[in-house]
């Protein structure tokens, strides 16, 4: 069947057209680099034209709290008024475990707004939450870096490998509408700090990993077990340190 991936040159996007290109569907990734633009509806109704599943693993380039949440209301709503004119059977979006629980961060709350227009919309749908990706270590490091000092605090995380995510979300692709909810993660608590340090320990960054609970995550300040999947999640495989030895 044919599968239209919306993002599908980012770094989730890509491995999963690859990977559901080789379980032998028809794949179309889509993003502005190759003419399908979600926000302003460029290419969109081409790009849909004889679709069975749109995946939506797209993501906003600010994490501005109006311009997130811009990004994802334009986004979704364009992609679920061209899904509906081309009788589109499933929409498939990745989503963030423990949006609704931590609604300081606009990141997060943009995260709601999108799932609330999914659900809404009355076309056949599964939303796949996933935890934090252990690619994003670096980048987690780099916003909380004042001079040679990260500053985190230790809530918990239970992170998995983006293969894992793919893993998932393709599954969610080929399977029937749950029209409900999935939630992946990896298959350990770590907090998030000790995820940091240890990244970058074995990167052999010489920063300094700080504990420190006055910091915020995505603008959010979470207390304990917020960002945890739920008892029904399905947990991926690989460990944070496993997957670090592969990068080696």
């Amino acid at each position: 069947m044919k599968i239209v991936v919306i993002g599908g040159t980012g770094l989730i996007g890509s491995k999963l057209a690859d990977r559901l290109g080789a379980d032998g569907h028809e794949v179309l990734p889509a993003s502005p680099s190759s003419g399908v633009n979600s926000v302003t509806g460029e290419g969109l109704d081409a790009a849909l034209k004889g679709a069975s599943v749109v995946v939506d693993v797209s993501n906003s380039p600010s994490f501005e709290d109006t311009a997130v949440l811009e990004f994802f209301r334009t986004s979704t709503g364009n992609l679920l008024a061209a899904e509906a004119a081309a009788g589109v059977g499933h929409h498939v979006a990745l989503s963030v475990v423990g949006s609704e629980r931590l609604p300081d961060s606009g990141y997060l709350r943009a995260k709601v707004a999108q799932e609330e227009l999914i659900k809404d919309s009355g076309i056949p749908y599964t939303i796949v939450r996933a935890t934090q990706f252990f690619e994003f270590v670096k980048g987690i490091a780099a916003g909380a870096t004042e001079g040679d000092t990260v500053r985190l605090p230790s809530s918990l995380i239970q992170p998995l490998a983006s293969d894992d995510v793919v893993a998932a979300v393709a599954l969610a692709a080929a399977a029937a509408p749950l029209n409900g909810t999935t939630e992946v993660a990896g298959p350990e608590e770590l907090h998030l700090d000790e995820f940091v340090r240890t990244g970058l320990a074995a990167e052999k960054d010489p920063r300094e990993v700080v504990t420190d609970e006055s910091v915020g995550y995505f603008g959010a300040h979470p207390q304990g077990r917020e960002l945890l999947p739920g008892p029904d999640a399905h947990l991926a495989g690989t460990r944070f340190t496993e997957w670090l030895d592969r990068q080696r």
